[in-house]
């Protein structure tokens, strides 16, 4: 699966964009300024992302990816 067609997936799931990902990342303190703080591990995220959105953990990497500036 190509990585737009996981974003393609997770928005149809939860309504959500990176964009709005990363919105939501910055209020849990995830992201700083856009970036992610470095004391913050991907599985916390991934857990984070799993958890109250249900998505898989490929899909939830697809976002991790996109904070860390992957967009293709």
């Amino acid at each position: 699966m190509s990585f737009q067609a996981y974003i393609d997936n997770i928005k149809a799931k939860t309504g959500k964009t990176p964009a709005d990902f990363k919105a939501l990342a910055e209020k849990k303190g995830f992201l700083a300024n856009g970036e992610l703080v470095k004391s913050i591990k991907a599985t916390e995220i991934t857990n984070w992302l799993k958890d109250e959105f249900e998505i898989g953990h490929g899909h939830a990497m697809a976002i991790y990816a996109s904070f860390k500036g992957k967009t293709e």
